[in-house]
């Protein structure tokens, strides 16, 4: 983020989001929705190193992806079958919250390797997760982190960048899409 009003990306998702990688994993287990707190949860009681799953490592630059990882925990669980995969599912979850931890922390800590003195700061639902908080407080970075109560979804951050930026006049702002550009701007 460069100030208020900018940021330049520095990598994104090649397939699906933390969170939804998250309410994907919390599914295969048979948890609730949303599937990040309750899996957060469950891993509590687990081993994250019961079980060795990917954390896309491989993928270059601060790109990441989860689709391998949900991939993998979709056949641990139907190689452990039914019955073993709800004894062990403290560890699945365990292993699996783990993994998605580590991968997005990898990046973090690529980006700050590429950057002396930043600072992080970490936003969306993802960021309630207590075991992301924990691994980026210890990277030894000025960390901006929402308290918990308001990464429940993207909302608090969206409304939150709006502040800094200017509105649109009456009647420009009922032109808008979804996308948030005019019918105007975009036929220019």
């Amino acid at each position: 983020m460069t100030d208020h009003r900018g940021y330049e990306v520095l990598g994104r998702t090649l397939d699906d989001a933390a969170g939804e990688a998250f309410d994907k994993g919390a599914r295969l287990l048979g948890l609730g929705y949303p599937g990040g707190p309750a899996l957060s949860k469950l891993a509590l009681e687990g081993d994250p190193g019961a079980f060795d799953f990917p954390t896309a490592a491989r993928v270059q630059g601060l790109d990441f992806s989860f689709a391998g990882l949900k991939t993998a925990l979709l056949y641990a669980v139907r190689d452990l079958g039914e019955e073993e995969t709800a004894r062990r599912a403290p560890d699945l979850a365990a292993s699996y919250e783990h993994a998605i931890v580590e991968g997005l922390v990898l990046r973090i800590e690529r980006a700050l390797a590429d950057e002396p003195g930043a600072k992080l700061a970490i936003g969306g639902g993802v960021a309630a997760n207590r075991l992301l908080r924990a691994r980026a407080w210890a990277l030894g970075v000025e960390v901006k982190v929402p308290a918990p109560e308001l990464c429940t979804d993207n909302a608090a951050m969206i409304g939150s960048a709006a502040r800094w930026v200017d509105p649109l006049p009456h009647p420009a702002y009922l032109e808008l899409d979804a996308y948030a550009t005019s019918r105007r701007r975009r036929a220019a």
